[in-house]
């Protein structure tokens, strides 16, 4: 399948039954609830996605299962994030022939690549396969930047590299990578409190994280902006906003799953060394979340203009 590299991606949470095993009961709850909101792409096996705590074989069922679900009507999306190039290599090739349509990727895990060692990283795997793939820049919380730079060389020898997940937090980089690749380097925001922003200087879509709770609201910002009605999509936004900023904590995990149960989509099980929220931390998410159910917006009054 061609990706449209454009349009809200979720990238998803993992769901544990209490015994420590893929729910995968709930996970093709929350699936179907993402398509149904008309999401563009599913992205498995993130940092959402507790991937750092997945078996292959676990990574394995996830993709088979999210293509069954999707029945073809959207990408299957598979994050790659090893520690070594051979492991890099093998993981996208074992994506391809699970049936996946493309790959995101970031660099090495743990060791902290210079440029030249992450181009080649990047370029080794890209050349084995033949999926697209989308790097995953996200300086702040993996230690190495891919800058354009970097980008001009992968794009000149990976015809396969096609987009960048954009999570550097300077939004001034949307307009710097389409200065400098305009098409050739498709653009989806990383951070959920940067997305409206990120949208609005340019950029073609949002690997989306409050949408594993909220699919719908996170779908209508998108739309409203794509048909340019920037009022509409700056009203939903504003009321997002508070629980975007769940996304950008350390226990972000934890917090998602707890408001994916409060919108019935999904349980509050994480695997350890995750520890589900206890006490003030999960009584402050937890009003957050209250709060934002009950000021929900109505989107029948956006869509109905």
């Amino acid at each position: 399948m061609d990706i449209q590299w454009k349009g809200v991606m979720p990238a998803v949470t993992t769901k544990f039954t209490n015994n420590d095993t893929l729910d995968l009961e709930m996970f093709e709850v929350n699936i179907k609830a993402q398509l149904n909101s008309g999401v563009h792409g599913i992205i498995l096996g993130g940092t959402l996605g507790e991937a750092s705590t997945l078996s292959n074989q676990e990574k394995s069922t996830l993709i088979k299962e999210t293509v069954r679900i999707v029945e073809g009507r959207i990408p299957v999306i598979m994050n790659i994030a090893e520690q070594t190039t051979k492991n890099a290599i093998l993981a996208a090739q074992k994506a391809e022939l699970d049936g996946a349509s493309g790959l995101m990727m970031l660099p090495p895990m743990r060791y902290k690549a210079d440029a030249r060692e992450t181009i080649e990283y990047f370029k080794q795997t890209a050349n084995a396969t033949s999926l697209p793939i989308m790097v995953y820049n996200n300086p702040i919380d993996y230690g190495v930047e891919v800058t354009l730079d970097m980008f001009e060389e992968l794009l000149n020898s990976c015809p396969n590299i096609q987009a960048v997940k954009e999570s550097t937090r300077d939004i001034s980089n949307v307009t710097r990578i389409k200065n400098r690749f305009g098409d050739r380097l498709a653009i989806l925001s990383g951070v959920d409190t940067l997305a409206l922003e990120s949208l609005t200087l340019g950029a073609d879509g949002w690997v989306a994280g409050l949408v594993c709770a909220f699919p719908e609201e996170t779908v209508a910002i998108y739309r409203h902006m794509v048909q340019k009605e920037y009022d509409n999509a700056l009203e939903i936004y504003r009321w997002f906003l508070p629980l975007l900023e769940l996304d950008i904590n350390t226990k972000l995990v934890q917090n998602i799953k707890l408001a994916e149960v409060a919108t019935g989509i999904g349980t509050e099980n994480v695997r350890a060394p995750r520890l589900p929220l206890i006490g003030e931390e999960r009584k402050n998410v937890l009003q957050i979340i209250e709060n934002g159910i009950k000021t929900r917006p109505n989107l029948v009054k956006f869509y109905s203009n």
